[in-house]
């Protein structure tokens, strides 16, 4: 009998519940439900009174939602935390956990788009209902605006030509699937480094498809709001972009990481590390799930 493919392995699973600090009565919320591998540990130690609101955006992830009183599964994106929190009617929360990594059945199947080793179409939506498609962007955005989304978003230092690329090859061909896409960015790379900076091309399409550091800064924002005075943030992040907002939030209250000082001199962020350092996998993890290997853990509390 043939195993059903994996939806998603959580990264750091033991270290991120422990993050959370859970009180069996408690309401928590994780932004990116996936799999449920995180719901499921967190219902685990929950009481009669303790609520789990489950956000994702893709239907396909809350297909894989179980039953349970305590469960609440929100098909939303979690920018929209604080309002769907006031429809439950919770004010505040405990603890809200986000893992911004992809799931495994994203980039496992073709017809999603969010992988070159496949030929499927150029779509990397989360959200199926959105409208716009990574191939939409590559037809209809400026030469300048592709430039900014591969220079930003994939810190790729041929953004330009990339994007110049782009631009010409479409007058020729509309772009649609992913292999004539591909082919045309392999001739822009060294030998040997094509997989390396074709990741980078399409991780910058996939964070422009869905906005992606726009919801992350806007949930870090409303965090603040939302969590009771000893709640717990635990965010899960996979590339240095997210990293970067992350810890500059934590640490000085804003997403430059330019530190606020009051009329003392002391720096007024509105949140503080609990971990001092970045959690990282070992490396028996990594063995057992490579891409884990990437991930990093920051938790934070109110500074009070």
């Amino acid at each position: 009998m043939q195993q059903a493919p994996v939806f998603h392995v959580p990264a750091l699973l033991a270290e991120t519940i422990n993050g959370l600090n859970i009180k069996p009565a408690g309401v928590y919320v994780d932004c990116t439900f996936g799999g449920g591998g995180h719901a499921k540990e967190i219902i685990l130690r929950l009481n009669k009174k303790g609520k789990l609101l489950a956000f994702d955006q893709d239907e396909v992830a809350l297909q894989n939602a179980f039953e349970d009183k305590r469960l609440i599964p929100v098909h939303s994106n979690f920018k929209y935390l604080k309002n769907f929190l006031n429809y439950y009617g919770f004010e505040k929360v405990d603890g809200i956990l986000a893992d911004l990594g992809v799931s495994f059945h994203h980039f496992d199947e073709a017809e999603r788009g969010f992988s070159f080793r496949f030929d499927g179409c150029l779509d990397m939506r989360m959200n199926r209902k959105s409208r716009l498609r990574a191939a939409d962007i590559l037809n209809t955005y400026t030469e300048e605006q592709l430039a900014d989304v591969f220079y930003f978003y994939g810190e790729l230092r041929n953004a330009r030509t990339i994007a110049q690329a782009v631009v010409n090859e479409r007058n020729n061909e509309p772009f649609d699937k992913i292999l004539p896409f591909v082919n045309l960015m392999q001739t822009l790379f060294p030998k040997g480094k094509e997989k390396k900076e074709l990741t980078k091309v399409f991780q910058a399409l996939r964070i422009e498809v869905n906005q992606e550091m726009e919801a992350l800064k806007a949930l870090l924002k409303q965090s603040v709001d939302l969590l009771n005075e000893d709640g717990r943030l635990v965010i899960l992040t996979y590339h240095s972009l997210e990293d970067r907002l992350v810890k500059n939030f934590i640490r000085t209250g804003n997403f430059e990481g330019k530190p606020e000082k009051d009329f003392y001199g002391n720096v007024s962020a509105p949140l503080k590390a609990v971990n001092n350092r970045v959690i990282v996998p070992n490396e028996e993890e990594i063995a057992n799930n490579p891409r884990a290997r990437s991930a990093k853990l920051r938790i934070a509390t109110l500074n009070n």
